[in-house]
């Protein structure tokens, strides 16, 4: 166990949880609280802080019937609820944390890229084309959904949690300070060609493309038009976005 900093004694239990002499799997049910208080020798009050604790970062569930079982480890649970907090203190906060993204996209762009396999390029394939269906319908929609979608399937094949946690946590905060909610039509177009050309350069294999649009796409929130902006009269909105 890392002990350079304190690990509660529930946390350090749930680590090296074991059933019948080994290390328990993910979604392992644990022992009843009182049967934990005294195999640990704390008291039920302080180890349901501790549960309490488990709980928001993810690393447990608790259900009436089941009781307390541990599950896949996930980073995004906790940056999620730091964040959140971060962006309550300060908005700005959010386009420091859009940045860290921004670079965490460009450093694993090539071994995220080299991991996808064909099934992965036609449904990123699939999502750009839904994405261009909204753009151009009656009424127009945002494409959200696919931009969340279209991101994050680039980089699932990582095994990596802290990675996929911050880009995850990162689309999260986006829908929680409404970027989901509005744009003006030419910046949306411009973000979906982008995409497009993202998306073809990877299926055709030439990950240096794909590259180059990446880094020319992900400045385009720093110019993105905030519908507070329009509100004001500040930026005048060329159509009005569908539901």
């Amino acid at each position: 166990m890392y002990r350079n900093q304190p690990v509660s004694e529930f946390l350090e239990y749930l680590a090296a949880f074991t059933q019948n002499g080994q290390q328990a799997g993910d979604n392992a049910q644990l022992p009843s609280l009182n049967d934990l208080s005294k195999e640990l020798g704390v008291s039920v009050a302080y180890l349901r802080e501790q549960l309490e604790v488990a709980r928001a970062l993810g690393l447990v569930e608790v259900r009436p019937r089941t009781g307390i079982r541990r599950l896949p480890y996930t980073f995004l649970p906790a940056v999620r609820q730091s964040l959140t907090y971060a962006i309550q203190i300060d908005p700005r906060h959010f386009e420091e944390f859009a940045d860290l993204r921004n670079q965490i996209e460009a450093a694993y762009w090539d071994k995220a890229v080299r991991s996808l396999t064909l099934e992965d390029h036609s449904m990123l394939k699939d999502l750009v084309n839904q994405a261009w269906r909204k753009l151009k319908g009656q009424p127009i929609q945002i494409p959200h959904n696919e931009h969340r979608l279209l991101h994050l399937g680039i980089y699932h094949r990582l095994d990596n949690p802290f990675v996929n946690g911050i880009l995850e946590a990162f689309w999260d905060a986006y829908e929680a300070v409404g970027l989901n909610l509005y744009a003006g039509y030419s910046y949306l177009t411009e973000v979906w060609t982008y995409h497009q050309q993202l998306i073809d350069a990877i299926c055709a294999g030439d990950i240096e493309a794909g590259y180059q649009a990446l880094i020319k796409h992900k400045d385009l929130l720093h110019h993105r038009p905030y519908s507070d902006q329009v509100e004001s009269g500040t930026i005048q909105e060329e159509y009005t976005i569908g539901p």
